[in-house]
């Protein structure tokens, strides 16, 4: 069965509407296209009330759907080869972050992403998709592998958060993050960056530092997920909403606010509606972007790539 949430519910109320007509007539053998031609055509009016006026709050559950394509999808969806590396040549593999070389319509790139996982077994084999220290380290050492070899490099975000066990503080987690800070603002390679569902905090920001930065149209980025804001201001989660509003997550918010490059439309009712489409105009983009990147020389790209993100955030008196 598929997910559906609340905001969502006249949307399924007239699915069921219009399966009980279909079966009404199929039943009865009675004529019944016009009230089906009705319903359907109050089905699309109402997809498209829901979807063009969803809240700060609504985005972030979308892009929690469980049936959103992940990274791998994307990879299966858009690369024509993919090579997964492992390894962080210090501690161990992080399941949660995957990455390997790839081929897009003839172009080698390296692609490094989150991976959540699509069921419980999934989930906590791949840590929900939060990365340890030795994931941001893999992700590092897949990126200078990359610069070493001259190949693009393409981050696909998706994530809660990095992993907030001691364990991980222990290993560093906040210096990783923090390297591959500095490390990917002067990387030799062009860089794009897409948030695909999640994008939250420094585990986000980790693999977000690049020429382009793109958000799908039901996505979010941000300091801190709406749960946690409302729990620290209100000490309850029960203002998440009332947060996510003031957060400004939201694709349009952070578009607006000049911290993204651009919005990646989705399908109508989410990316997990329609995977295929939603990965053909991720690989248009990066394809467009590529062929622009890569005829920058070296110091153009870096110095471009710092003036960008250090005009974020600057007050002009």
């Amino acid at each position: 069965m598929e997910t559906t949430f609340d905001f969502e519910k006249p949307i399924a109320d007239l699915l069921m509407q219009i399966e009980k007509v279909n079966q009404v007539a199929d039943k009865t053998k009675v004529d019944m296209s016009a009230t089906l031609a009705e319903l359907q055509d109050k089905l699309e009016k109402t997809k498209l009330e829901i979807y063009n006026n969803m809240t700060g709050w609504q985005k972030v559950q979308m892009s929690r759907h469980p049936d959103r394509p992940q990274t791998l999808d994307y990879v299966n969806l858009i690369c024509d080869d993919f090579i997964e590396l492992h390894g962080d040549r210090n501690v161990r593999d992080d399941k949660a972050m995957v990455g390997g070389f790839a081929t897009i319509g003839g172009q080698s790139v390296m692609v490094i992403g989150h991976q959540k996982g699509k069921n419980t077994k999934e989930r906590q084999f791949r840590n929900f998709g939060m990365a340890n220290p030795e994931g941001y380290r893999k992700a590092l050492r897949l990126m200078k592998l990359a610069e070493k070899f001259g190949k693009p490099v393409v981050t696909l975000i998706d994530t809660m958060g990095a992993y907030p066990g001691i364990e991980a503080e222990e290993r560093g987690q906040g210096e990783a993050i923090a390297r591959n800070l500095m490390e990917m603002a002067v990387l030799k390679v062009p860089i794009i960056c897409v948030v695909i569902g999640e994008g939250a905090s420094g585990g986000a920001l980790g693999i977000g530092v690049g020429d382009k930065v793109y958000m799908l149209e039901h996505t979010w980025y941000s300091v801190i997920s709406p749960e946690s804001c409302s729990s620290i201001l209100w000490r309850s989660w029960d203002y998440k909403d009332r947060a996510a509003e003031a957060l400004k997550l939201t694709a349009a918010d952070m578009s607006k606010n000049g911290l993204i490059d651009g919005i990646i439309k989705e399908p109508l009712g989410g990316a997990h509606h329609n995977p295929q489409e939603i990965a053909e105009a991720v690989k248009q983009q990066l394809l467009s972007d590529l062929a622009v990147l890569q005829k920058k020389t070296v110091v153009q790209l870096v110095n471009d790539r710092i003036d960008k993100f250090s005009k974020m955030g600057v007050v002009v008196e």
